[in-house]
């Protein structure tokens, strides 16, 4: 699938690291260094706009090296961007970590994930079809 994208930022366009991999890394299109403290958030600019086609969607999601060794995500994970924004992505970045952490220019600090969606319609009921699992929710089968 072909995706139009606007690159405003001076890093290149993003790109798979590998042959299999479902994300492409998005960088901080910003021009020094950002800090951000310990529980803290900053929106992370990229430079880049797409047109995606009716029926996709792209997610923005953390990167998992720089979760693991700094403890930085993307807080509302996944970020959906739909196909009628034209706007700049950005990255709602937060630091869970108790250390600063330094957002350089240029770094990689997501990945943004394509993804096909469907439209539904309600369709109204009074009961739904019951189940083995009925309305067991979160931890319904224990830990073992």
């Amino acid at each position: 699938m072909q995706v139009k994208v606007i690159n405003n930022s001076k890093y290149p366009l993003p790109e798979y690291a590998t042959l299999q991999s479902a994300g492409m890394d998005l960088r901080a299109n910003i021009s020094e260094s950002v800090s951000l403290k310990s529980l803290c958030r900053e929106l992370i600019s990229t430079g880049i706009y797409i047109e995606l086609p009716k029926g996709y969607e792209a997610q923005i999601r953390p990167r998992s090296g720089l979760a693991f060794k700094n403890g930085v995500t993307v807080l509302n994970s996944p970020g959906t961007i739909d196909a009628d924004y034209r706007g700049e992505i950005k990255v709602l970045l937060t630091n869970l970590s108790p250390n600063e952490f330094i957002i350089e220019p240029g770094e990689r600090i997501a990945q943004i994930v394509f993804s096909k969606h469907e439209t539904i319609s309600w369709q109204k009921v009074n009961e739904l079809n019951d189940t083995t699992r009925g309305a067991g929710g979160f931890g319904h089968t224990g830990i073992k």
